[in-house]
Protein backbone atom coordinates (compact mmCIF):
# COMPACT_ATOMS: atom_id res chain seq x y z
CA UNK A 1 0.00 0.00 0.00
CA UNK A 2 1.27 3.34 -1.03
CA UNK A 3 1.33 6.35 1.73
CA UNK A 4 -0.81 8.71 0.55
CA UNK A 5 -0.32 11.42 2.98
CA UNK A 6 2.91 11.79 6.10
CA UNK A 7 2.63 12.37 9.46
CA UNK A 8 2.11 15.81 9.94
CA UNK A 9 1.99 17.79 13.81
CA UNK A 10 -1.20 17.92 15.00
CA UNK A 11 -2.92 21.79 16.43
CA UNK A 12 -2.74 25.22 15.04
CA UNK A 13 0.18 26.57 13.28
CA UNK A 14 1.99 23.70 13.82
CA UNK A 15 2.58 23.84 17.34
CA UNK A 16 2.94 19.73 19.12
CA UNK A 17 1.53 19.22 21.67
CA UNK A 18 3.02 16.27 24.55
CA UNK A 19 1.88 13.06 23.96
CA UNK A 20 -0.01 12.53 27.18
CA UNK A 21 -1.92 16.26 26.29
CA UNK A 22 -2.61 14.85 22.74
CA UNK A 23 -4.53 12.31 23.96
CA UNK A 24 -6.71 13.58 26.16
CA UNK A 25 -8.48 14.38 23.49
CA UNK A 26 -9.32 10.90 22.66
CA UNK A 27 -9.95 9.92 26.01
CA UNK A 28 -12.63 12.94 26.40
CA UNK A 29 -13.81 11.54 23.56
CA UNK A 30 -14.38 8.04 24.43
CA UNK A 31 -15.78 8.89 27.95
CA UNK A 32 -18.25 10.92 26.64
CA UNK A 33 -19.28 8.01 24.34
CA UNK A 34 -19.17 5.13 26.55
CA UNK A 35 -21.53 7.58 28.91
CA UNK A 36 -24.21 7.37 26.57
CA UNK A 37 -24.20 3.31 26.41
CA UNK A 38 -25.06 3.18 29.92
CA UNK A 39 -27.03 6.59 30.61
CA UNK A 40 -30.17 5.34 29.29
CA UNK A 41 -30.73 2.96 31.89
CA UNK A 42 -31.78 5.79 34.48
CA UNK A 43 -33.97 8.44 32.01
CA UNK A 44 -35.62 5.44 29.80
CA UNK A 45 -38.45 5.45 31.99
CA UNK A 46 -38.73 9.18 31.82
CA UNK A 47 -38.73 8.35 28.41
CA UNK A 48 -41.69 6.15 27.84
CA UNK A 49 -43.74 8.69 30.29
CA UNK A 50 -42.65 11.42 27.79
CA UNK A 51 -43.32 9.15 24.42
CA UNK A 52 -46.46 7.65 25.66
CA UNK A 53 -45.40 4.12 25.83
CA UNK A 54 -46.83 2.51 28.56
CA UNK A 55 -44.73 0.32 30.83
CA UNK A 56 -46.24 -3.45 29.93
CA UNK A 57 -44.46 -2.54 26.82
CA UNK A 58 -40.90 -2.31 28.58
CA UNK A 59 -39.27 -5.19 26.22
CA UNK A 60 -39.66 -2.84 23.17
CA UNK A 61 -38.64 0.41 25.09
CA UNK A 62 -35.23 -1.62 25.92
CA UNK A 63 -34.45 -1.75 22.65
CA UNK A 64 -33.14 1.92 23.26
CA UNK A 65 -30.23 0.27 25.00
CA UNK A 66 -29.93 -2.48 22.97
CA UNK A 67 -30.24 -0.91 19.45
CA UNK A 68 -27.28 1.11 20.70
CA UNK A 69 -25.28 -2.31 21.13
CA UNK A 70 -25.93 -3.14 17.73
CA UNK A 71 -24.86 0.07 16.02
CA UNK A 72 -21.97 0.08 18.90
CA UNK A 73 -20.69 -3.27 17.90
CA UNK A 74 -21.78 -3.05 13.97
CA UNK A 75 -19.13 0.11 13.44
CA UNK A 76 -16.66 -1.15 15.05
CA UNK A 77 -14.21 -3.76 12.16
CA UNK A 78 -15.27 -0.95 9.14
CA UNK A 79 -14.50 1.86 11.27
CA UNK A 80 -11.23 0.91 12.39
CA UNK A 81 -10.39 -0.08 9.04
CA UNK A 82 -11.77 3.27 7.20
CA UNK A 83 -9.38 5.28 9.95
CA UNK A 84 -6.29 3.86 8.46
CA UNK A 85 -7.35 4.95 5.35
CA UNK A 86 -8.48 8.62 5.57
CA UNK A 87 -6.60 9.01 8.76
CA UNK A 88 -7.31 8.27 12.82
CA UNK A 89 -7.89 11.89 13.56
CA UNK A 90 -10.25 12.38 9.83
CA UNK A 91 -12.27 9.43 11.51
CA UNK A 92 -11.92 9.88 15.14
CA UNK A 93 -13.72 13.97 14.47
CA UNK A 94 -16.12 12.18 11.78
CA UNK A 95 -17.66 9.76 14.51
CA UNK A 96 -17.76 12.49 17.00
CA UNK A 97 -19.80 14.69 14.71
CA UNK A 98 -22.06 11.70 14.06
CA UNK A 99 -22.40 10.98 17.58
CA UNK A 100 -23.49 14.23 18.03
CA UNK A 101 -26.03 14.13 15.21
CA UNK A 102 -27.16 11.29 16.65
CA UNK A 103 -27.57 12.77 20.01
CA UNK A 104 -29.41 16.01 18.65
CA UNK A 105 -31.87 13.62 17.00
CA UNK A 106 -32.80 11.47 20.25
CA UNK A 107 -33.60 14.17 22.10
CA UNK A 108 -35.92 15.70 19.35
CA UNK A 109 -37.44 11.97 18.65
CA UNK A 110 -41.12 12.48 18.34
CA UNK A 111 -41.82 8.71 19.14
CA UNK A 112 -40.27 5.62 20.63
CA UNK A 113 -39.35 4.10 17.22
CA UNK A 114 -37.67 7.51 15.91
CA UNK A 115 -35.50 7.12 19.12
CA UNK A 116 -34.44 3.60 19.01
CA UNK A 117 -33.28 4.47 15.23
CA UNK A 118 -31.72 7.19 15.93
CA UNK A 119 -29.92 5.25 18.98
CA UNK A 120 -28.55 3.00 16.61
CA UNK A 121 -27.05 5.76 14.40
CA UNK A 122 -25.87 7.87 17.48
CA UNK A 123 -23.90 4.13 18.50
CA UNK A 124 -22.34 4.07 14.80
CA UNK A 125 -19.98 6.98 15.43
CA UNK A 126 -19.47 5.57 19.25
CA UNK A 127 -18.54 2.54 18.51
CA UNK A 128 -15.74 3.68 16.04
CA UNK A 129 -14.38 5.61 18.77
CA UNK A 130 -12.48 3.09 21.20
CA UNK A 131 -10.63 1.42 18.21
CA UNK A 132 -9.83 4.74 16.52
CA UNK A 133 -8.58 6.02 19.89
CA UNK A 134 -6.38 2.86 20.16
CA UNK A 135 -4.64 2.88 16.69
CA UNK A 136 -4.30 7.59 18.03
CA UNK A 137 -2.24 6.21 20.76
CA UNK A 138 0.00 4.30 18.43
CA UNK A 139 0.36 7.57 16.47
CA UNK A 140 1.60 9.19 19.76
CA UNK A 141 3.48 6.90 21.11
CA UNK A 142 6.17 4.55 19.66
CA UNK A 143 6.12 0.67 20.37
CA UNK A 144 7.20 0.47 23.86
CA UNK A 145 5.71 3.53 25.34
CA UNK A 146 1.78 2.56 24.00
CA UNK A 147 1.05 0.75 27.55
CA UNK A 148 -0.26 2.96 29.76
CA UNK A 149 -1.47 5.43 26.68
CA UNK A 150 -3.60 1.96 25.83
CA UNK A 151 -4.65 1.77 29.68
CA UNK A 152 -5.67 5.11 29.61
CA UNK A 153 -8.20 4.24 26.84
CA UNK A 154 -9.74 1.26 28.31
CA UNK A 155 -9.63 3.18 31.89
CA UNK A 156 -11.88 5.67 29.42
CA UNK A 157 -14.26 3.69 28.37
CA UNK A 158 -14.75 1.97 31.61
CA UNK A 159 -15.12 4.92 33.35
CA UNK A 160 -17.75 6.29 30.86
CA UNK A 161 -20.12 3.11 31.34
CA UNK A 162 -19.58 3.77 35.26
CA UNK A 163 -20.62 7.24 35.44
CA UNK A 164 -23.21 6.74 32.32
CA UNK A 165 -26.65 5.75 35.31
CA UNK A 166 -25.04 8.61 37.84
CA UNK A 167 -25.16 11.50 35.21
CA UNK A 168 -28.42 10.30 33.88
CA UNK A 169 -29.93 10.52 37.61
CA UNK A 170 -28.73 13.97 38.04
CA UNK A 171 -29.46 15.84 34.73
CA UNK A 172 -33.16 14.56 35.43
CA UNK A 173 -32.71 15.67 38.70
CA UNK A 174 -33.22 18.92 37.49
CA UNK A 175 -33.89 18.94 33.88
CA UNK A 176 -35.83 17.27 31.39
CA UNK A 177 -34.77 13.91 29.69
CA UNK A 178 -33.76 15.08 26.65
CA UNK A 179 -31.49 17.48 28.02
CA UNK A 180 -29.29 14.33 28.27
CA UNK A 181 -28.79 14.20 25.17
CA UNK A 182 -28.49 18.10 24.29
CA UNK A 183 -25.67 18.46 26.83
CA UNK A 184 -23.37 16.24 24.37
CA UNK A 185 -23.40 18.73 21.67
CA UNK A 186 -21.37 21.41 23.48
CA UNK A 187 -19.26 18.26 25.02
CA UNK A 188 -18.66 16.80 21.36
CA UNK A 189 -17.94 20.62 20.05
CA UNK A 190 -14.97 20.63 22.95
CA UNK A 191 -13.57 16.98 21.76
CA UNK A 192 -13.90 18.16 18.24
CA UNK A 193 -11.79 21.39 18.90
CA UNK A 194 -9.19 19.52 20.96
CA UNK A 195 -8.91 16.63 18.47
CA UNK A 196 -8.27 19.56 15.78
CA UNK A 197 -5.65 21.02 18.17
CA UNK A 198 -3.86 18.53 19.48
CA UNK A 199 -4.04 15.32 17.66
CA UNK A 200 -1.15 14.34 14.17
CA UNK A 201 -3.17 14.18 11.15
CA UNK A 202 -1.82 11.04 11.28
CA UNK A 203 -0.91 8.72 8.31
CA UNK A 204 -3.49 8.18 5.17
CA UNK A 205 -2.95 4.51 3.12
CA UNK A 206 -3.71 3.73 -0.11
CA UNK A 207 -6.62 0.47 -0.07
CA UNK A 208 -10.35 0.36 -1.36
CA UNK A 209 -13.18 0.79 1.06
CA UNK A 210 -14.38 -3.43 1.80
CA UNK A 211 -17.68 -1.77 2.16
CA UNK A 212 -19.73 -4.91 1.18
CA UNK A 213 -17.13 -6.72 3.65
CA UNK A 214 -18.00 -3.73 6.27
CA UNK A 215 -21.79 -4.85 5.61
CA UNK A 216 -21.23 -8.08 6.18
CA UNK A 217 -19.58 -8.60 9.25
CA UNK A 218 -22.45 -5.38 10.72
CA UNK A 219 -25.03 -7.82 9.84
CA UNK A 220 -23.27 -11.06 11.39
CA UNK A 221 -22.96 -9.01 14.81
CA UNK A 222 -26.43 -7.39 14.56
CA UNK A 223 -27.82 -10.81 14.13
CA UNK A 224 -25.58 -12.48 16.47
CA UNK A 225 -26.87 -9.93 18.95
CA UNK A 226 -30.76 -10.05 18.25
CA UNK A 227 -30.34 -13.97 18.07
CA UNK A 228 -28.84 -13.59 21.94
CA UNK A 229 -31.85 -11.69 22.92
CA UNK A 230 -34.51 -14.32 22.10
CA UNK A 231 -32.26 -17.21 23.68
CA UNK A 232 -34.75 -17.79 25.79
CA UNK A 233 -37.94 -18.20 24.15
CA UNK A 234 -36.47 -20.66 21.24
CA UNK A 235 -38.80 -19.86 18.71
CA UNK A 236 -38.46 -19.65 14.59
CA UNK A 237 -37.52 -15.90 15.03
CA UNK A 238 -34.48 -16.85 17.09
CA UNK A 239 -33.50 -19.63 14.74
CA UNK A 240 -33.69 -17.31 11.58
CA UNK A 241 -31.65 -14.35 13.47
CA UNK A 242 -28.48 -16.99 14.49
CA UNK A 243 -29.16 -18.54 10.94
CA UNK A 244 -28.90 -15.03 9.30
CA UNK A 245 -25.89 -14.36 11.71
CA UNK A 246 -24.41 -17.31 10.16
CA UNK A 247 -24.52 -16.88 6.49
CA UNK A 248 -23.40 -13.14 6.75
CA UNK A 249 -20.64 -14.81 8.71
CA UNK A 250 -19.63 -17.32 5.76
CA UNK A 251 -20.07 -14.53 3.42
CA UNK A 252 -18.03 -12.61 4.88
CA UNK A 253 -15.35 -15.21 5.10
CA UNK A 254 -15.87 -15.50 1.46
CA UNK A 255 -15.67 -11.94 0.26
CA UNK A 256 -12.40 -11.40 2.54
CA UNK A 257 -10.54 -14.32 0.67
CA UNK A 258 -11.50 -13.13 -2.51
CA UNK A 259 -11.26 -9.57 -2.34
CA UNK A 260 -8.35 -7.44 -3.54
CA UNK A 261 -8.31 -4.90 -0.55
CA UNK A 262 -10.39 -6.78 1.93
CA UNK A 263 -12.38 -5.47 4.96
CA UNK A 264 -9.62 -7.08 7.23
CA UNK A 265 -6.55 -7.42 5.46
CA UNK A 266 -4.88 -10.88 5.12
CA UNK A 267 -1.25 -10.07 6.29
CA UNK A 268 -2.99 -9.22 9.61
CA UNK A 269 -3.98 -12.53 10.77
CA UNK A 270 -0.60 -14.02 10.13
CA UNK A 271 0.14 -11.82 13.20
CA UNK A 272 0.02 -14.81 16.06
CA UNK A 273 -0.17 -12.13 18.59
CA UNK A 274 -3.17 -10.63 16.79
CA UNK A 275 -5.25 -14.03 16.34
CA UNK A 276 -4.00 -14.88 20.53
CA UNK A 277 -5.73 -11.15 21.48
CA UNK A 278 -9.15 -12.12 19.88
CA UNK A 279 -8.85 -15.40 20.75
CA UNK A 280 -8.66 -14.30 24.47
CA UNK A 281 -10.81 -11.75 24.26
CA UNK A 282 -14.20 -14.08 23.50
CA UNK A 283 -13.79 -15.77 27.14
CA UNK A 284 -12.93 -12.83 28.33
CA UNK A 285 -16.06 -11.02 27.32
CA UNK A 286 -18.18 -13.77 28.17
CA UNK A 287 -16.58 -13.59 31.72
CA UNK A 288 -17.03 -10.26 32.02
CA UNK A 289 -21.08 -10.07 31.08
CA UNK A 290 -21.44 -13.06 33.58
CA UNK A 291 -20.53 -10.79 36.65
CA UNK A 292 -22.06 -7.29 35.07
CA UNK A 293 -25.39 -9.84 34.80
CA UNK A 294 -25.13 -12.27 38.06
CA UNK A 295 -24.49 -9.48 39.80
CA UNK A 296 -27.43 -7.04 40.17
CA UNK A 297 -29.98 -9.78 39.30
CA UNK A 298 -28.43 -12.08 42.35
CA UNK A 299 -29.11 -8.86 44.49
CA UNK A 300 -32.72 -7.73 42.77
CA UNK A 301 -33.81 -11.67 43.63
CA UNK A 302 -32.53 -13.83 46.35
CA UNK A 303 -30.71 -11.02 48.51
CA UNK A 304 -33.65 -8.85 48.65
CA UNK A 305 -32.10 -5.80 47.78
CA UNK A 306 -33.37 -2.56 45.07
CA UNK A 307 -32.34 -2.17 41.85
CA UNK A 308 -30.59 0.72 43.04
CA UNK A 309 -28.81 -1.28 45.45
CA UNK A 310 -27.90 -3.68 43.06
CA UNK A 311 -26.37 -1.22 41.08
CA UNK A 312 -24.80 0.08 43.35
CA UNK A 313 -23.24 -3.38 43.82
CA UNK A 314 -22.56 -3.87 40.69
CA UNK A 315 -20.32 -0.59 40.55
CA UNK A 316 -18.24 -1.90 43.15
CA UNK A 317 -16.89 -4.31 40.69
CA UNK A 318 -16.95 -2.02 37.35
CA UNK A 319 -15.23 1.04 39.41
CA UNK A 320 -12.04 -1.13 39.84
CA UNK A 321 -11.66 -1.91 36.00
CA UNK A 322 -10.10 1.54 35.69
CA UNK A 323 -7.45 1.54 38.30
CA UNK A 324 -6.87 -2.20 36.82
CA UNK A 325 -6.63 -0.85 33.31
CA UNK A 326 -3.94 1.58 34.34
CA UNK A 327 -1.60 -0.25 36.14
CA UNK A 328 -1.89 -2.89 33.33
CA UNK A 329 -1.07 -0.38 30.70
CA UNK A 330 1.76 0.84 33.37
CA UNK A 331 3.15 -2.95 33.51
CA UNK A 332 3.51 -3.71 30.04
CA UNK A 333 5.76 -1.46 29.92
CA UNK A 334 8.77 -3.03 32.12
CA UNK A 335 7.42 -6.84 31.26
CA UNK A 336 5.97 -8.92 28.75
CA UNK A 337 2.16 -8.04 28.47
CA UNK A 338 1.82 -11.66 29.07
CA UNK A 339 2.64 -10.91 32.37
CA UNK A 340 -0.12 -8.70 33.63
CA UNK A 341 -2.38 -10.26 31.15
CA UNK A 342 -2.10 -13.58 33.01
CA UNK A 343 -2.08 -11.92 36.37
CA UNK A 344 -5.44 -10.29 35.66
CA UNK A 345 -7.22 -13.67 34.49
CA UNK A 346 -5.92 -15.30 37.86
CA UNK A 347 -7.02 -12.36 39.59
CA UNK A 348 -10.48 -11.97 38.41
CA UNK A 349 -10.68 -16.27 38.17
CA UNK A 350 -10.38 -15.57 42.40
CA UNK A 351 -12.74 -12.50 42.80
CA UNK A 352 -15.25 -14.96 40.64
CA UNK A 353 -14.28 -17.71 42.87
CA UNK A 354 -14.81 -15.82 46.44
CA UNK A 355 -18.08 -14.52 44.90
CA UNK A 356 -18.92 -18.34 44.17
CA UNK A 357 -20.00 -18.53 48.06
CA UNK A 358 -22.15 -15.91 48.80
CA UNK A 359 -24.65 -16.64 50.53
CA UNK A 360 -27.82 -14.58 52.30
CA UNK A 361 -25.26 -13.25 54.86
CA UNK A 362 -22.95 -11.83 52.46
CA UNK A 363 -21.88 -8.11 53.63
CA UNK A 364 -19.20 -5.66 53.78
CA UNK A 365 -15.99 -5.72 53.57
CA UNK A 366 -16.22 -9.10 52.18
CA UNK A 367 -18.54 -8.41 49.29
CA UNK A 368 -17.06 -5.37 47.91
CA UNK A 369 -13.34 -7.01 48.39
CA UNK A 370 -14.39 -10.01 46.07
CA UNK A 371 -16.42 -7.11 43.38
CA UNK A 372 -13.69 -5.21 43.54
CA UNK A 373 -10.68 -8.66 42.94
CA UNK A 374 -13.09 -9.31 39.92
CA UNK A 375 -12.92 -5.90 38.54
CA UNK A 376 -9.32 -5.04 38.79
CA UNK A 377 -8.17 -8.35 37.23
CA UNK A 378 -10.47 -7.87 34.08
CA UNK A 379 -9.56 -4.30 34.40
CA UNK A 380 -5.11 -5.65 34.07
CA UNK A 381 -6.12 -7.23 30.61
CA UNK A 382 -7.63 -4.20 28.96
CA UNK A 383 -4.09 -2.79 27.89
CA UNK A 384 -2.21 -6.04 27.37
CA UNK A 385 -4.97 -7.57 24.74
CA UNK A 386 -4.75 -4.22 22.74
CA UNK A 387 -0.83 -3.99 22.68
CA UNK A 388 -0.59 -7.52 21.65
CA UNK A 389 -3.03 -7.00 18.43
CA UNK A 390 -1.85 -3.57 17.58
CA UNK A 391 1.45 -3.80 18.26
CA UNK A 392 2.02 -6.93 15.93
CA UNK A 393 0.80 -5.64 12.85
CA UNK A 394 2.05 -2.46 10.23
CA UNK A 395 1.11 0.71 11.46
CA UNK A 396 -1.32 0.54 8.15
CA UNK A 397 -3.17 -2.14 9.61
CA UNK A 398 -3.95 -0.89 12.70
CA UNK A 399 -6.91 0.53 13.06
CA UNK A 400 -8.42 -2.49 11.43
CA UNK A 401 -6.52 -4.27 14.08
CA UNK A 402 -8.12 -2.53 17.11
CA UNK A 403 -11.46 -2.55 15.78
CA UNK A 404 -11.40 -6.30 15.49
CA UNK A 405 -10.02 -6.81 18.99
CA UNK A 406 -12.50 -4.70 20.42
CA UNK A 407 -15.26 -6.29 18.35
CA UNK A 408 -14.37 -9.43 20.03
CA UNK A 409 -14.92 -8.75 23.73
CA UNK A 410 -18.36 -7.79 22.47
CA UNK A 411 -19.19 -10.77 20.35
CA UNK A 412 -17.68 -12.76 23.50
CA UNK A 413 -20.58 -10.66 25.76
CA UNK A 414 -22.88 -11.50 23.73
CA UNK A 415 -22.26 -15.24 22.70
CA UNK A 416 -22.10 -14.82 26.98
CA UNK A 417 -25.26 -13.94 27.81
CA UNK A 418 -26.47 -16.17 25.50
CA UNK A 419 -25.04 -19.05 27.45
CA UNK A 420 -25.89 -17.97 30.63
CA UNK A 421 -29.79 -17.36 29.62
CA UNK A 422 -30.11 -21.24 27.85
CA UNK A 423 -27.99 -22.73 30.51
CA UNK A 424 -29.19 -20.78 33.63
CA UNK A 425 -32.93 -21.54 32.52
CA UNK A 426 -32.92 -25.31 31.98
CA UNK A 427 -30.08 -25.43 35.32
CA UNK A 428 -32.68 -23.54 37.63
CA UNK A 429 -35.26 -25.30 36.42
CA UNK A 430 -33.35 -28.83 37.47
CA UNK A 431 -32.91 -27.37 40.84
CA UNK A 432 -36.25 -26.93 41.82
CA UNK A 433 -38.29 -29.76 39.95
CA UNK A 434 -40.37 -31.31 42.54
CA UNK A 435 -41.35 -28.25 44.19
CA UNK A 436 -44.91 -28.58 46.05
CA UNK A 437 -47.11 -25.97 44.82
CA UNK A 438 -48.32 -23.32 47.65
CA UNK A 439 -51.98 -24.09 47.04
CA UNK A 440 -53.60 -25.48 50.32
CA UNK A 441 -54.38 -28.94 50.18
CA UNK A 442 -58.01 -30.82 51.27
CA UNK A 443 -57.52 -31.29 54.74
CA UNK A 444 -54.52 -28.95 55.73
CA UNK A 445 -54.64 -26.79 58.03
CA UNK A 446 -53.91 -23.05 57.67
CA UNK A 447 -50.06 -23.56 60.14
CA UNK A 448 -49.64 -26.50 57.35
CA UNK A 449 -50.10 -24.51 54.48
CA UNK A 450 -48.08 -21.50 55.90
CA UNK A 451 -45.31 -24.29 56.45
CA UNK A 452 -45.26 -25.67 53.00
CA UNK A 453 -45.35 -22.11 51.61
CA UNK A 454 -42.58 -21.47 53.90
CA UNK A 455 -40.49 -24.42 52.46
CA UNK A 456 -41.57 -23.82 49.08
CA UNK A 457 -39.56 -20.57 49.27
CA UNK A 458 -36.36 -21.92 51.67
CA UNK A 459 -35.73 -24.06 48.04
CA UNK A 460 -37.07 -21.40 45.76
CA UNK A 461 -33.72 -19.64 47.94
CA UNK A 462 -31.32 -22.31 48.07
CA UNK A 463 -32.27 -22.90 44.16
CA UNK A 464 -31.01 -19.37 43.00
CA UNK A 465 -28.45 -19.09 45.49
CA UNK A 466 -26.98 -22.57 44.28
CA UNK A 467 -27.78 -20.95 40.21
CA UNK A 468 -25.71 -17.61 40.61
CA UNK A 469 -23.01 -19.75 42.49
CA UNK A 470 -22.37 -21.68 39.00
CA UNK A 471 -22.48 -18.68 37.23
CA UNK A 472 -19.63 -17.59 39.29
CA UNK A 473 -17.81 -20.44 38.74
CA UNK A 474 -18.76 -20.57 34.57
CA UNK A 475 -16.91 -16.87 35.26
CA UNK A 476 -13.98 -18.44 36.94
CA UNK A 477 -13.44 -20.87 34.47
CA UNK A 478 -14.13 -18.60 31.46
CA UNK A 479 -11.06 -17.09 32.93
CA UNK A 480 -8.16 -20.04 33.33
CA UNK A 481 -9.52 -20.65 29.51
CA UNK A 482 -8.15 -17.67 28.20
CA UNK A 483 -5.45 -18.16 29.86
CA UNK A 484 -4.08 -20.72 26.59
CA UNK A 485 -4.91 -17.87 23.84
CA UNK A 486 -2.95 -15.41 26.32
CA UNK A 487 0.05 -17.29 26.04
CA UNK A 488 0.76 -16.87 22.69
CA UNK A 489 0.38 -12.98 22.77
CA UNK A 490 4.03 -12.30 22.33
CA UNK A 491 5.59 -9.78 19.73
CA UNK A 492 6.65 -10.28 16.50
CA UNK A 493 9.70 -9.59 15.12
CA UNK A 494 8.38 -5.85 14.04
CA UNK A 495 9.06 -5.15 17.72
CA UNK A 496 11.13 -2.58 19.43
CA UNK A 497 12.36 -2.34 23.04
CA UNK A 498 10.55 -3.68 26.34
CA UNK A 499 6.86 -4.09 27.09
Amino acid sequence: MGLMRSMHSGGFGGWRASPYVALAAALAGVFVAADDQTVIVTVLPRIMADLGTPITEIDRASWAISGYLLGYVGAMPLMGRLSDIYGHRNLFVGAMAAFAAGSAGVALAPNLEWLIGLRVFQALGAGALVPISIAIAGDLFPRERRGVALGLVGAAAEAGGVVGPLWGGIVTRFLAWEWVFWLNLPLCAIVVVMAVALLPRGRRYRARVDFVGGGLVAASLAALTLGAARIGQADAAAAGWWGLAALAFGLFVWRQVRAADPLLPRAMFRALALVAANAAHLPVGAALIVGMVTVPLMANTVLGKTPLEGGLMLVRMTAALPAGAILGGALCQRVDCRAPAIGGLLVAALGFWMMSGWGLDISDPGMTLHLATTGFGFGLLIAPVALAGTNSVGDEMRGAAAGLVTAMRVVGMTLGVAALTAWGTGRFEGLVAGASAPFALPGETAGQTAERLAQLERQLTEAGLALFSDFFVAGMWLCLVALLPVGFMAWDGRRRGPG
